[in-house]
């Protein structure tokens, strides 16, 4: 079954619709974005989701924060994961105290064994136990958002048994077929569960349902 996260939540609300819809993770942003999120209201969401009988995987998204501050707020959140949407080096990831989603930015000339490759500097240095990785489209101005599909072809050239949420451009309209084509290990939205840049709960709810199915 391919897991559903769901990023940049700000409202308790939409934590908790996204939760009870299925979610398997839901994503809080920290870093400068639109839809970053201070510590308290984060804490006060996970607080709250953890209160449910089967609450989701917890993740703050980061983009080259130094690694103290990532451990202090993942920590006084009581994230359960860490994503790293930036430049972050393997080095810089063995700093990290809680596992890790690393993301790759996928640009127009990147191969997929230029890809595979990125991936293996990553496994060489840290466990692949607690490491996950995030597919999503390159972007010159922005680290993740960008709301535009990459070629999913890359999905079918991926090592096996490595866990790999494919991200960028994706909605309730599209992801039934990215699913039922390529069954990636997990997908990740944000601003394709949005209406006018805020996280709309039916969207969410079909946009899980769409997946599920």
């Amino acid at each position: 079954m391919t897991r559903v996260k769901i990023c940049g939540i700000f409202e308790k609300e939409h934590a908790l619709v996204a939760a009870k819809a299925g979610a398997d993770y839901v994503g809080f942003i920290f870093a400068s974005s639109p839809r970053q999120i201070t510590l308290e209201k984060a804490a006060g969401n996970i607080s709250a989701m953890q209160r449910l009988a089967k609450p989701p995987l917890t993740v703050g998204v980061f983009v080259n924060e130094k690694p103290d501050e990532v451990n202090r707020i993942a920590g006084y959140c009581r994230l359960d994961l860490v994503q790293l949407s930036g430049i972050e080096d393997p080095d810089y990831c063995s700093e990290i105290k809680r596992p890790l989603i690393k993301v790759i930015h996928v640009s127009p000339d990147k191969t997929p064994e230029s890809i595979n490759s990125e991936m293996e500097s990553y496994l060489s240095k840290l466990d692949a136990g607690k490491l996950t990785f995030l597919l999503d489209t390159h972007a010159k101005t922005t680290y993740g958002g960008t709301g535009k599909i990459f070629n999913w072809d890359i999905i079918k050239h991926l090592p096996a048994g490595i866990p790999v949420f494919i991200a960028g451009g994706l909605t309730q309209a599209n992801v039934g077929e990215l699913v039922q084509k390529y069954r990636p290990w997990g997908v990740d939205v944000s601003s394709g569960v949005e209406t006018n840049g805020k996280k709309d709960a039916q969207k969410i709810k079909a946009f899980i349902k769409a997946v599920k199915r």
